[in-house]
């Protein structure tokens, strides 16, 4: 999570280098659910067929800095080992690379089936962090010519260069057909990232979430395959608290989504899918200080539902949104 008031990315990042108390913030998906794996370990296998995740976020384009997140996953459930298995790569450019972090997640889920029409998932996940700062990019004082601008060479030195650490997180799935709640806590051990000597340690990250799916009638003008999705997600990290709330509205291959995220932005998405491919495009409209000058937020998902064999014994998926 990002916070708004870094209009500047070199001081920022210039902050973070030089300050051993900074504590850093997790980059977002405003498309969280898809991007399941990132938001909880326990969606490791929730589909039961193998199942490739991409995403691509691009937050405040029109400053000059702007902040450039990717990941890919793939997970699917394993019968011999009674649970689901998840790979997810992630990497934040912020500053166009000026700082560069690559995380490689794997996690583990087991489903315990607790009674004829409720299910719960609980998962685990290890994951290992590289984070990365090119000082050649870096802007400073004494590089300033009073009319010519950025001419000089600084005399400031280079400190540190990367830091890598492990990392671990778990979290919980609760679902029956048409209600999920879950919560994940990552990075549970709070790791050392600092670049230079010192510490600065990653704030544990608490996400709580929940939802319904809500059938809109079998009609002249509607059937069961349209469906109304509210949800909502609270996250806190540090001194950071997020609220987000929106609804979905589910047709046979159309999807439509409006969200709200308190102080920051109004959100709106569509998406179409199909049995075996899903993509989504949503655009967040920037309600804080930054107003219109942030140039909002790009975000795009595709998913991949690849087919596999039909199961023996019952295996009770997850109904949330792909979006």
């Amino acid at each position: 999570m990002k916070r708004n008031f870094l209009k500047y990315c070199s001081i920022m990042i210039l902050g973070i280098v030089l300050h051993n108390d900074v504590r850093a913030q997790d980059p977002e998906f405003t498309q969280f659910f898809a991007n399941p794996l990132y938001l909880n370990p326990a969606f490791a296998g929730s589909k039961r067929c193998p199942r490739i995740n991409l995403n691509y976020r691009n937050q405040w384009p029109a400053l000059s800095g702007t902040f450039v997140t990717t990941s890919a996953s793939y997970d699917q459930h394993v019968e011999s080992i009674y649970g689901g298995l998840g790979l997810l790569v992630t990497n934040d450019k912020a500053g166009e690379g000026t700082l560069n972090t690559t995380t490689i997640n794997a996690m583990y889920a087991y489903q315990l089936k607790l009674g004829r029409k409720f299910s719960l998932r609980f998962g685990v996940q290890a994951s290992y962090f590289q984070k990365s700062l090119d000082w050649s990019k870096l802007t400073f004082g004494d590089m300033i010519d009073p009319r010519r601008g950025f001419v000089y060479q600084t005399a400031d030195v280079p400190r540190g260069g990367s830091v890598g650490n492990m990392d671990f997180s778990a979290g919980i799935l609760g679902f029956s057909e048409n209600f999920y709640i879950g919560f994940s806590a990552h990075h549970l051990t709070e790791p050392n990232e600092s670049l230079v000597t010192g510490t600065s340690p990653l704030p544990m990250k608490l996400s709580g979430h929940a939802g319904a799916v809500i059938p809109l009638g079998n009609s002249k003008y509607s059937t069961n395959d349209a469906t109304l999705s509210p949800n909502i997600m609270y996250r806190s990290q540090g001194t950071f608290q997020q609220l987000n709330m929106g609804l979905y509205v589910n047709t046979k291959n159309i999807v439509f989504g409006a969200w709200y995220r308190n102080k920051d932005a109004f959100i709106a998405l569509i998406g179409v899918k199909s049995d075996i491919f899903n993509f989504g495009y949503s655009y967040d409209v920037t309600v804080s200080k930054l107003t219109n000058a942030s140039g909002g937020s790009h975000e795009i998902s595709m998913a991949i539902n690849i087919p596999c064999k039909p199961k023996k014994r019952q295996f009770r998926t997850i109904s949330c949104p792909s979006f």
